[in-house]
């Protein structure tokens, strides 16, 4: 059987990495959404159970959920306490990235396949894409964006992305770059043109 090209996709906090994602998946190829699975893994009883057992019972809300804020003003405030949550979060969602991965290979509707993981370099999954594609997008839209979706403000966007490997390195190994400052049209035609190059391959 021949296997389907992986796409996985780089950019920094709020560059659009997503929104490329979505366009590609509208074009016919499966999208491994990591961010969606480890949100849902912080409502899974034995993930809570264990950051609980790590961070405290202050970090739980009223309602019995984790207090996303908290555990982030934690979490990146401290290269230890980001590694303990990692060591939590990463392999659960690993190992559902490669069930997934197995399952589209495997479906003859899907011809391509999209990773849409944030911390793809870091994780060493860029060196299973066939293609990577930079989102570039300039630091006042991005500051913009993610203020306007009322996640954190320009210096946690700093502070974050500190943890990560610098976006020179990700937009050097990347094939394709994708520029992300205007409107949604321009970007389906640019991922458009890539995805035509990247079946052609």
């Amino acid at each position: 059987m021949q296997t389907k090209p992986i796409i996985g996709i780089l950019g920094g906090i709020g560059s659009g990495k997503s929104t490329v994602a979505a366009a590609f998946g509208r074009l016919g190829c499966a999208v491994i959404d990591a961010d969606k699975m480890a949100l849902e893994m912080l409502i899974d009883k034995d993930v809570v159970g264990q950051i609980v057992d790590i961070f405290g019972p202050d970090i739980m809300l009223p309602t019995g959920e984790i207090d996303r804020k908290k555990l982030a003003d934690r979490v990146f405030s401290s290269s230890d306490q980001l590694q303990k949550l990692n060591d939590i979060i990463h392999p659960r969602v690993l190992r559902q990235t490669e069930i997934l991965l197995a399952q589209y290979q495997a479906d003859d509707a899907v011809e391509a396949i999209v990773l849409d993981i944030p911390l793809l370099m870091e994780t060493g999954w860029h060196t299973r894409c066939d293609v990577l594609v930079f989102v570039d997008s300039d630091l006042a839209v991005r500051q913009i964006r993610v203020h306007q979706k009322g996640r954190f403000d320009a210096d946690q966007i700093k502070k974050r992305e500190n943890f990560q490997i610098s976006l020179d390195k990700k937009r050097e190994i990347a094939q394709y770059i994708v520029k992300n400052n205007s409107d949604l049209s321009d970007l389906a035609e640019q991922v458009a043109r890539i995805y035509s190059a990247v079946l052609k391959k």
